[in-house]
């Protein structure tokens, strides 16, 4: 798809934003729910019609930034047949979509506009047969996504190889640090690397045999296979120091935030933590377990950098827009607003393997407030 849209002169005119996503099934999501165009890997077994064997399903107008997830349109393509499809979704999307509202540059508002009965009856007027369609019940359901499966050591498929996950400190490699993960993947995998949705990267193909010393290697690069349950789940968008849009400086934040609750927080259960610095949404806040936007907060006669907080966002099989939680937080506060909310989270949670999504999920806005409010941080 990259390279059919760079050798496609009349799809250089897209908006600044317009998202495709392949997830192919595994335990890593690709978060393609929350794209304009997502494909979902799936398995179909015999009695249904069609062949029976593994197909991508094609869903239209995911933009978490303006609470929308991808739609399923039914369409049930063979993995060759994707690029010729999201280029005639595209492409219809080009000569009807909005353009002179960067607002509504996206593919969700002709969506709504328009319907998606009417919508796909002029992708497939640019295609030469008409789209084979499955209900969604007639599939095999999706593998269980690991949460943070990013991170650390995982099995392949492949008997005696596995992949590992490296953390990128909010996205960051210097670059003696990318020079020698590339040098790791030449001498003990297949020289590949592979980036995820979760700003770290993956070195797969590792004989078992070589998991101590490609461990070693990347720990004399001063980074880790391993993370806190805070730091796994870590997403920072660029923030003000790369962005014109940017209230914050939230790649500066998360890191502050990480090593404060490290240091006071033994969190025991996975929990995904999301900074992102304007409306645009780059990190996703609202899928995130914890999610933040960035703000200005009056603090006296000055205004600071600061933040809303947004609780119980989700994706895949527990998809759910956030909801707000706190507004106005001032960067300097933030950290003791974080570490209330975990603490509140591990006292009253039903049991140890209540997930914190579905905390907070079960209790009313009041609630929470009364909960984490109650708590005391460690200065």
């Amino acid at each position: 798809m990259h390279h059919y849209i760079l050798q496609q002169r009349d799809l250089y005119g897209l908006p600044r934003k317009f998202n495709i996503a392949f997830d192919g099934g595994g335990r890593i999501s690709a978060l393609e729910d929350s794209n304009d165009i997502g494909f979902a890997a799936i398995r179909v077994e015999e009695g249904h019609g069609v062949p029976a064997g593994v197909y991508y399903r094609m869903g239209l107008g995911g933009i978490t930034g303006h609470h929308d997830f991808t739609r399923d349109t039914g369409v049930l393509l063979e993995p060759d047949e994707c690029v010729d499809v999201a280029a005639a979704v595209v492409r219809v999307f080009i000569e009807h979509g909005c353009r002179t509202d960067r607002n509504k540059a996206r593919l969700k508002y002709l969506l709504d506009d328009w319907g998606f009965e009417k919508f796909m009856e002029h992708v497939e007027r640019r295609l030469p047969k008409t789209l084979r369609r499955l209900a969604l019940a007639h599939c095999s359901a999706r593998p269980a996504v690991e949460k943070h499966g990013h991170i650390g050591i995982h099995p392949q498929k492949e008997q005696g190889k596995s992949y590992v996950g490296v953390i990128a400190p909010v996205g960051r490699l210097t670059v003696r640090q990318m020079h020698g993960v590339a040098d790791i993947s030449r001498r003990f995998g297949s020289g590949d690397l592979r980036l995820t949705v979760w700003q770290n990267l993956l070195i797969p193909d590792i004989a078992d045999a070589n998991l101590d010393a490609v461990r070693q290697r990347i720990a004399e690069l001063g980074l880790s296979d391993s993370a806190s349950s805070v730091r796994a789940g870590l997403v920072a968008c660029t923030g003000k120091a790369g962005c014109k849009y940017a209230a914050a400086h939230t790649k500066q934040h998360a890191l502050e935030l990480a090593d404060y609750l490290e240091a006071r927080v033994s969190l025991d259960s996975p929990v995904n933590i999301h900074l992102t610095g304007c409306h645009h949404s780059c990190a996703q806040h609202f899928i995130g377990d914890i999610g933040m936007i960035a703000t200005s907060v009056e603090k006296g006669e000055d205004l600071v950098e600061g933040y809303h907080i947004f609780v119980g966002g989700g994706y895949g099989a527990k998809q759910m827009i956030g909801r707000k939680l706190y507004g106005d937080v001032p960067a300097a506060e933030l950290c003791q607003k974080i570490e209330r909310m975990l603490r509140g989270y591990m006292a009253h949670r039903r049991d140890e393997k209540e997930p914190f999504d579905d905390f907070v999920r079960r209790h009313e806005t009041a609630a929470l407030h009364s909960l984490f409010e109650a708590e005391k941080v460690t200065l």
